[in-house]
């Protein structure tokens, strides 16, 4: 396997900690939020990083789709919804995944999507492993 980037980033104190990248791009606090007993809003955690980074790659793959099988339509968008879910004594993550694909059939955004989700890698690590809900819709007013 040929590896084309390696993103670096230094996390120190956890949830309520700090996170950096080896750049220096990401340099910031990260809290728990107040949704899972942290004391202050207004900061960002793992969850909304995860959430912006599925999103960003999925999005990707989506144009990817659409670029290759030579579709006409508006500007893409995808909402990642990330839950950090208990049961029992275990914690995991859930995502609902909303793609709009705007100018296209319903059938063809379903047919975008499930491809989309065979060659984007954060779809490729996660499958078997987190439960993803896709939702696909061709409205022109997202």
């Amino acid at each position: 396997m040929e590896t084309l980037y390696i993103a670096s980033v230094i996390a120190t104190g956890g949830r309520n900690g700090h996170v950096k990248s080896s750049d220096g791009v990401i340099d910031f606090d990260v809290r728990t939020p107040k949704a899972m007993g942290g004391s202050k809003d207004g900061f960002t955690n793992p969850e909304q990083l995860f959430a912006a980074g599925y999103s960003a790659c999925f999005d990707s793959a989506v144009n990817s789709i659409i670029r290759t099988e030579n579709l006409k339509t508006g500007i893409t968008s995808v909402r990642a919804d990330v839950s950090f879910l208990k049961e029992n004594n275990a914690f995991m993550l859930g995502v609902e995944l909303h793609v709009n694909i705007p100018g296209v059939t319903q059938q063809q955004a379903d047919e975008v999507v499930h491809k989309a989700h065979m060659l984007c890698p954060y779809s490729n690590a996660t499958r078997g492993n987190i439960d993803v809900k896709f939702f696909a819709t061709n409205n022109n007013d997202k």
